[in-house]
């Protein structure tokens, strides 16, 4: 055993420091090769020391490097030095974090990132967590606390009686809702077609004055950050007219709450902490291993009614917080050992730093890209820049022209009915550096297809 973690430690140190030498995208002969590892599953045992040299010779050429700089694609960070070592400790403790008997250090350590996160992000004390594997199960279990609560309120037990026969529940979204939180609605039986759409304005904005009449039946879901453009919803706003008429009100904050660390950025996230709970991603602008997300929740018994865990004998409770009472997993890794990692080893100064940093880089892509004739759509108000290239086809063309070279990697949306480019800078590793050599790329392939 110590030979082989030594040799995958040897493996991965090597992997990392080359990383910012290779093509982001994987070359389609490494894609390739992939099929190598497959076959019939052999009947006899392996040496897993040979099996590791297979998997890393074969496997990390056809990773696509999101580990590095220069990555900026779907919002997503890279891994901290401490909390990817502290990944792999976790992973040699080989901990279940359901319950504090099963793992006091992880139960432990959840307490510990749910103060401290609660404490960064402005929101209620006393406001509860629980740790799942990404803003989609975050916003799963803040919706299901949401409709658990506004049915007891109507006299329903939800958990018991199911839906048949429950006080129909109404949920409002903005235009630009993003596809996660109607996937949770889906999975909850409130529909994801049942909605209310309100307009959004010309930064994704939802519109408070468009709001429909709210009462204590109704479900107001709102954004922390437009994944096209980074905008907020105006929080401020449309919590106080749900408070007044008793609605909940759900934040899908995946990467926009963590805006919350920097005096320059805490602005824009100002109202949201009177929501009734939030769903945040870690392995986004938190820079953990994935997968990693938190559900917060104002009042954390509304989520532990939500998540029901039955009452087996041999699943022995304390008295203390039970980490399986707040997610909808039992058994589960210790996703709180990376997350204390991350912040102890940053500190409150140093995930500032690495906000405004990753802030100040998106303005420098805007800045280039605008001073190269190059339109930019949206008001770079956070980490992300939209970018059109001309036509929609011109714009395709450039995007995977520059997917092809390597030098970075952006994908594309379509933004209010045009196509566009995002460029999201969310990583730690991401330098001055990397945004020239990226901006020159996406500059010289721009020209390349004007050209044509």
């Amino acid at each position: 055993m110590k030979e082989l973690l030594s040799d995958v430690a040897t493996r991965a140190s090597r992997y990392l420091a080359g990383i910012n030498e290779r093509s982001v995208a994987p070359s389609s002969e490494a894609i390739a090769r992939l099929s190598e590892l497959g076959g019939p599953l052999p009947d006899a045992s392996a040496d897993p020391a040979e099996l590791l040299a297979l998997l890393d010779e074969i496997g990390s050429p056809a990773t696509v490097a999101t580990s590095g700089g220069r990555y900026f694609g779907f919002v997503v960070g890279g891994a901290l030095p401490a909390s990817l070592a502290a990944n792999w400790l976790a992973g040699a403790w080989d901990q279940n974090a359901a319950m504090q008997i099963m793992s006091p250090v992880a139960a432990k350590l959840e307490e510990i990132v749910e103060a401290w996160v609660v404490d960064l992000l402005g929101l209620p004390p006393g406001t509860g967590a629980g740790f799942v594997t990404c803003t989609t199960m975050a916003n799963f279990s803040g919706l299901a606390a949401a409709r658990s609560t506004l049915l007891r309120r109507a006299g329903w037990n939800v958990e018991d009686n199911g839906l048949f026969g429950a006080q129909p529940l109404r949920v409002v979204v903005g235009q630009e809702v993003h596809v996660s939180l109607l996937r949770a609605l889906a999975i909850l039986g409130l529909g994801r077609s049942r909605v209310i759409t309100v307009p959004a304005d010309d930064q994704g904005r939802m519109r408070a004055d468009a709001l429909p009449p709210l009462d204590g039946h109704t479900i107001v879901c709102i954004q922390a950050g437009n994944v096209n453009t980074g905008a907020f919803d105006p929080a401020k706003e449309i919590c106080s007219r749900a408070r007044e008429a008793g609605a909940w009100v759900h934040v899908d904050g995946a990467f926009g709450l963590w805006g919350a660390v920097s005096p320059l950025y805490a602005p824009l996230v100002d109202g949201f902490e009177n929501a009734d709970s939030w769903a945040v991603d870690c392995h986004k602008w938190l820079n953990v291993p994935y997968d990693s997300g938190m559900v917060l929740v104002r009042e954390p018994d509304n989520l532990r009614r939500a998540l029901p865990t039955g009452n087996a004998a041999y699943l022995a409770q304390s008295s203390q917080r039970e980490p399986w009472q707040f997610t909808p997993d039992a058994s589960r890794r210790a996703r709180g050992v990376e997350l204390w990692a991350a912040l102890r080893s940053l500190g409150r100064s140093g995930l500032r730093e690495m906000i405004e940093r990753n802030c100040r880089l998106a303005r420098l892509f805007a800045d280039r890209l605008r001073g190269a004739g190059i339109r930019v759509l949206n008001d770079v108000v956070l980490n992300q820049v939209l970018v059109s290239f001309g036509s929609p086809e011109e714009t395709r063309r450039v995007i995977a022209e520059l997917q092809a070279d390597g030098t970075c990697w952006c994908g594309g949306t379509v933004w209010q009915n045009q196509t566009a480019m995002r460029i999201s800078v969310s990583s730690w590793a991401t330098t001055d550096e990397d945004v020239e050599g990226s901006v020159e790329a996406m500059i010289r392939i721009a020209q390349s297809v004007k050209a044509c």
